[in-house]
């Protein structure tokens, strides 16, 4: 069991609270929209907790707790919830998502730099040094960028570079998560072409049935005896790739036909425990 506060307790709750179907997601935003109905507007946002998690797991590269980046998903969540049309004709999760991200970027932005100023040890040098070695605010001249590249044992040209950089404010991907819808303002975001399959709430369902088909054959494993195991792990699930029957049948000293047998009994178990 996960410790009572912990984000895997957290996942654990959100994942047993029950999906929407599309006529309750329908009549529960209907009631929210015509009748300011907090318990549907509850609902709405306890039942989408469990894609909030998924997407905010995404982002953890970044270095930043995943508890905080959920807090910030879900308040994405809510806004999205008080915004929703269900007459628009598309599910809440498809909406949401965008405001969810919007939420976890801002904090993302605001706590680490996506784009990293100095990437190479010259670049590095030039970002922790330059600042100091200027003697006034604004571009520097030709001679300061040629005194600031002697002293640092750089070129003059990885000095007008590194000034750009600095001088030079982060372009948010996406618009502000206050903008207004009815605002006539475009973001990089809106130019970059999706996949085939860019449906959230597809790529979030499919995600968790897969997820709830691993563990689905987990389980079924479990069930097998050691030896069965090992051979159905040898032959169908080592990344090393197929091991042969002669090998496993030198492994445990009986003939090919034999492991065959156990594999194909171990298989058939398989598919009746996983159906």
């Amino acid at each position: 069991m996960a410790p009572l506060g912990s984000i895997d307790s957290y996942t654990n709750i959100a994942h047993n609270i029950p999906v929407l179907t599309a006529e309750e997601e329908y009549d529960l935003a209907t009631r929210l929209q015509r009748d300011g109905d907090r318990d549907a507007a509850q609902r709405l946002v306890l039942s989408h907790l469990r894609f909030v998690s998924r997407i905010a797991k995404g982002y953890s590269g970044y270095g930043l707790p995943v508890a905080d980046l959920v807090q910030e998903g879900n308040i994405g969540l809510m806004k999205a919830v008080k915004r929703f049309d269900p007459e628009k004709g598309v599910r809440l999760v498809s909406f949401a998502v965008h405001w969810i991200r919007a939420e976890i970027h801002e904090y993302v932005i605001k706590n680490w730099r996506i784009v990293k100023i100095a990437t190479t040890k010259a670049q590095r040098k030039l970002f922790f040094n330059l600042r100091s070695a200027k003697k006034r605010l604004g571009w520097l001249n030709q001679a300061e960028v040629e005194a600031v590249a002697s002293d640092l044992g750089v070129t003059a040209a990885n000095v007008m570079d590194m000034e750009r950089r600095l001088a030079q404010p982060d372009t948010s991907f996406d618009l502000p998560v206050d903008t207004d819808d009815d605002d006539n303002h475009f973001s990089p975001a809106a130019y970059v072409a999706g996949p085939e399959n860019s449906d959230p709430s597809q790529r979030i369902e499919q995600a968790d049935f897969s997820d709830y088909q691993e563990q689905k054959l987990s389980n079924a494993l479990a069930t097998l005896d050691e030896r069965s195991q090992d051979i159905l792990r040898q032959r169908w699930l080592n990344d090393e790739g197929k091991v042969t029957l002669h090998t496993l049948a030198d492994h445990y000293q009986v003939s090919a036909e034999r492991i065959r047998q156990i594999e194909n009994n171990a298989l058939k178990k398989l598919k009746d425990l996983m159906l």
